[in-house]
């Protein structure tokens, strides 16, 4: 059966049921969850075949094509949707969602699905815009599943500005097949990233630099860059815990993968400095908003939110850093996948036992839920960067290949920043979990099962820093090799 198939498939089958069967029945939520894991199956799959040296391609034209890059998000997405589809509402754990509202969750968190992993697996550019785009919409109808005044608020704010974004992000697509209408004239397959490449080195460089521009502004939007962050943290602090661990595990990760397709395009055409200088730009800029933000956050969700502005940062000025910089920044675009959207899940119990999302409305939360807790210490001490979880090896390579690349100044200040980002995360951990809780909270972990997937990213975590799978360096070396480093 076509892999493609396989991966593509279960979340519209899932979608569908959930459309389908009316009123909601947990039948659909367990349906769901078994259905993920075919998805994440044929990323394994596409995965077996990368290592092999083959990239897959389906439909004509090759459509549907897996390099290494689509691959590693394919990947990524898949395990994300796998968790959001076992620990989503609507799984009968008594988790406070109504059944239209599981029902809906459902619905639309498969679509979401679907066009992130549609996105990464397209070789056309135009259908890929598409797939972000659809992105926006469907993500957007969940951010109030519980609807309040804040949540329909997000949910606006992210429609607006994700919707400005993705228009400039589909001014710079435009630019860039007329760019190459100029040169080559009518073509079938001009918007397939395989023909751009092809004809990279012949297109007009200050043309494809402006449409690159407008792409990294664009596409940067959706990724949580600053200045075009804003709509991040309150659409994070809103939504229900599953999708925000989607958004923020994979969304900003699935935008990040537009700019390095496109990347690859203007580095064959014009080298590589113009677009470093953009991601050390930006890059920079998002760290040290997201830093200080850290230094004064009150709510636990928009401090996760701007931790990841702050690591969609890093990836960014690691893009810039060379082949090692781009190495270590696809490295920590994985671990940070499990890391932020393990964190999210967690969030999302505990909000659902202490009804509050104030840092200072939670206390001993090492007494009232002792493995969520420990768990959540793991995961943010993975989040910051520490030994022996994944995103402290992702990091030091980044610093390496900073070093290397003769930024030692750029690398001090981030180090600098990143300390400061570290002292105020564990700050506000610590009020998390120790102290004592409130009289009324009850104590234990009620519904125990859905820790196991959580432990099991967290144990992930610990494997990736502890040793770099072969398979997954010759991922990471296809997605240099790919980026035009």
């Amino acid at each position: 059966m076509n892999t493609f198939l396989l991966l593509l498939a279960p979340p519209l089958v899932g979608a569908l049921l959930a459309v389908a069967v009316r009123p909601y029945r947990t039948f659909v939520g367990w349906t769901n969850a078994a259905l993920s894991l075919l998805s994440l199956g044929a990323a394994v799959v596409l995965w077996a075949h990368i290592v092999a040296g083959d990239v897959v391609t389906s439909g004509p034209r090759e459509f549907l094509r897996a390099d290494a890059l689509s691959t590693l998000l394919a990947f990524c997405v898949s395990v994300v949707g796998a968790l959001a589809a076992w620990l989503g509402p609507g799984m009968g754990t008594g988790d406070g969602y109504e059944p239209a509202e599981a029902r809906r969750f459902r619905i639309f968190g498969n679509l979401f699905t679907f066009t992130m992993l549609f996105a990464v697996t397209t070789n056309n550019v135009g259908f890929m815009w598409i797939a972000i785009e659809a992105t926006t919409i469907t993500s957007a109808m969940l951010i109030p599943l519980h609807v309040t005044k804040a949540s329909v608020e997000a949910s606006w704010k992210y429609i607006l500005i994700g919707s400005i974004g993705i228009a400039l992000a589909f001014g710079g697509t435009v630019l860039g097949y007329f760019d190459f209408f100029t040169l080559a004239g009518r073509h079938e397959d001009t918007l397939n990233w395989t023909v751009l490449m092809a004809s990279a080195a012949h297109l007009h460089p200050p043309v494809i630099q402006l449409a690159f521009v407008f792409i990294l502004i664009g596409y940067g939007t959706k990724a949580g860059l600053a200045p075009m962050h804003t709509w991040l943290p309150d659409a994070h602090s809103e939504a229900p815990a599953p999708l925000s661990a989607m958004m923020s595990g994979v969304l900003l990760a699935v935008a990040l993968y537009a700019i390095i397709r496109w990347e690859a395009v203007v580095n064959a055409a014009v080298g590589t400095s113009f677009t470093d200088n953009l991601f050390i730009s930006l890059g920079v800029l998002s760290i040290v908003i997201a830093t200080f933000s850290l230094v004064v956050q009150r709510n636990y969700k928009r401090m996760l939110a701007y931790s990841s502005i702050e690591h969609t940062g890093l990836m960014c000025v690691g893009l810039a850093l060379g082949p090692l910089g781009t190495f270590a920044a696809m490295l920590h675009l994985l671990n940070h996948t499990l890391a932020k959207s393990t964190m999210f899940f967690l969030a999302g119990r505990v909000l659902h036992r202490y009804r509050s999302t104030e840092i200072g409305e939670v206390s001993g939360l090492l007494k009232t839920m002792p493995w969520t807790g420990g768990f959540f210490a793991a995961a943010m001490l993975a989040v910051i960067g520490l030994p022996p979880f994944g995103l402290f090896i992702s990091e030091f390579a980044l610093f390496r290949a900073g070093f290397v690349a003769g930024r030692p100044w750029l690398m001090g200040l981030i180090l600098v920043l990143l300390t400061i980002a570290f002292v105020s995360m564990i700050g506000h951990l610590n009020r998390m979990l120790y102290g004592a809780p409130a009289a009324a909270t009850p104590v234990g972990e009620g519904a125990a099962w859905p820790l196991l997937p959580v432990g099991l990213c967290i144990a992930a975590l610990v494997v990736l820093g502890l040793t770099l799978p072969a398979p997954l360096k010759t991922l990471l070396d296809g997605i240099v090799e790919i980026a035009g480093r």
